[in-house]
């Protein structure tokens, strides 16, 4: 494995313990556990895209949530730029939550 695909590799963890850091202000449960990032993309030139959702399309944090992602993924000193992309499809079903954001939350 080339030391780039590894390096892509350990950024993306590090983006997902800083998306564990991110809190859906009405559960307190964070927004990885939730299941609201669909995807993180980290190409070779440390550019990031995230693909997240809201738990409903006229969630409160709407306007915040993505900016504030965006802003702790480029606070990270290996990536370059960060871009958060918001989809609605599939939307958000509580199945897309963690045994622990279940546990935690008193759904198991």
């Amino acid at each position: 494995m080339s030391e780039t695909a590894v390096n892509t590799q350990e950024l993306g963890e590090k983006i997902v313990t800083v998306l564990k850091t991110i809190y859906d202000p009405e559960i307190p449960v964070d927004i990885y556990e939730l299941g609201l990032i669909y995807d993180v993309f980290v190409n070779e030139d440390r550019d990031v895209k995230i693909l997240m959702t809201l738990t409903s399309p006229n969630c409160p944090v709407a306007e915040t949530l993505p900016v504030e992602v965006e802003e702790k993924v480029k606070s990270l000193d290996l990536v370059k730029d960060a871009e958060v992309e918001i989809t609605f499809d599939p939307p958000w079903t509580q199945e897309l939550m963690s045994e622990e954001a279940k546990l935690e939350l008193g759904m198991l």
